[in-house]
């Protein structure tokens, strides 16, 4: 994402608050924290993006409702 963005390392570690070092790291070895993933998400503007990700469908509770939404 940040290259499609055409941001440099320093550029995205400037923004997000997360160290260059850790970017790097994070682009050639796949790890990272969660709240430095979120803060680079964040920066690249996709953090609303996540909650589609993680969006659970309706399920029903009871009968009834499985017969009602039928």
């Amino acid at each position: 994402m940040r290259k499609h963005r055409k941001l440099s390392v320093d550029t995205l570690a400037r923004q997000s608050g997360v160290p260059n070092s850790t970017i790097r790291k994070f682009e050639a070895m796949g790890n990272i924290s969660l709240r430095q993933f979120l803060m680079l998400y964040e920066v690249l503007g996709n953090l609303n993006d996540l909650n589609t990700l993680t969006h659970q469908a309706y399920t029903p509770t009871s009968i009834e409702e499985v017969l009602k939404n039928a």
